[in-house]
């Protein structure tokens, strides 16, 4: 009887297993396909001239630069509104905020705001930021406006990872006569680095790939040269993407297959910055 049911149970884990084998590969491949069909369509297109050229001739011509620059600015203009005021909030709803029905409300609403539509944000954006505070269409509207569609995704992974550091953490050091914003910049930020830093990733990455929000407050289609200021517009891979694959007609697909190739290498190099930082950070934790 001892044998049958080890048998038994022995064949549902395989089962299980295989299952959970094949719904990867479902998942991955087609990823993977993806991936591979965009570099071999947009590699012909990359080139030095492609890269650090500008555009011309109705964008059929030339490179693509200011784009490039553009999401350069807008990501690093979203981090720089968005991710400590995103870390702040998820301390004070991880450490100081008391467990009520007012938290439990925010931190619903919280979770509902990152299931907008990014073009509800964009929307957003343009009535206040563009018309209401009158900075135009500009890096700086754009930015802000990419920052509240992030915030809701660095403070809910933030505050988990907050509140995945072990209490004994925070007891010894209380116990050791640190106050509690000690303990939690020199003991339970540290740990919790290598989560916050995910979330912060993944809100970026949002950030850098997102169109519809950057359309009404930031993005120009074809702007030949560089921004100069925050209260300038700029071009950008996204919206550039969507522009040449759409509007522009007679445009050669390589250039289009390269511009999505750029904008790959972009999130991905984000990707990889991040998990390297990502590791260092865990090979200093001490659970």
């Amino acid at each position: 009887m001892n044998k049958i049911l080890t048998k038994n149970r022995d064949l549902t884990q395989k089962l299980g297993f295989s299952l959970l084998t094949l719904m990867t590969l479902l998942t991955v491949i087609p990823i993977i396909g993806t991936v591979i069909y965009i570099i071999v369509q947009g590699a012909p297109a990359i080139s030095w001239e492609f890269i650090t050229g500008f555009p011309r001739e109705g964008m059929r011509e030339g490179g693509i630069l200011p784009a490039i620059i553009g999401t350069f600015y807008l990501t690093l203009g979203t981090a720089v509104f968005s991710v400590p005021l995103g870390i702040a909030a998820a301390i004070y709803l991880s450490e100081y905020a008391s467990e009520n029905r007012l938290t439990r409300l925010i931190r619903l609403a919280i979770i509902n705001l990152a299931g907008i539509p990014s073009v509800v944000y964009g929307l957003f954006g343009l009535g206040l930021f563009v018309l209401f505070l009158n900075f135009g269409t500009s890096i700086l509207s754009a930015s802000m406006t990419l920052s509240i569609m992030t915030l809701p995704v660095i403070i809910s992974t933030t505050e988990e990872a907050l509140r995945a550091v072990p209490q004994s953490f925070r007891t010894v050091s209380i116990s050791l006569g640190g106050t509690r914003w000690q303990t939690i910049r020199r003991t339970v930020l540290p740990q919790a680095l290598p989560g916050i830093i995910t979330g912060v990733i993944l809100g970026l990455e949002r950030a850098a790939g997102e169109t519809a929000p950057i359309l009404f407050t930031g993005a120009a289609f074809f702007l030949p040269r560089l921004p100069h200021s925050p209260f300038d517009a700029t071009m950008a891979l996204p919206y550039h993407l969507f522009v040449i694959s759409t509007q522009v007609p007679e445009m050669p697909i390589q250039i289009q297959y390269g511009t999505a190739l750029v904008l790959l290498v972009f999130v991905l190099g984000m990707n990889v910055i991040a998990t390297i930082i990502r590791s260092r950070a865990r090979a200093k934790r001490q659970w």
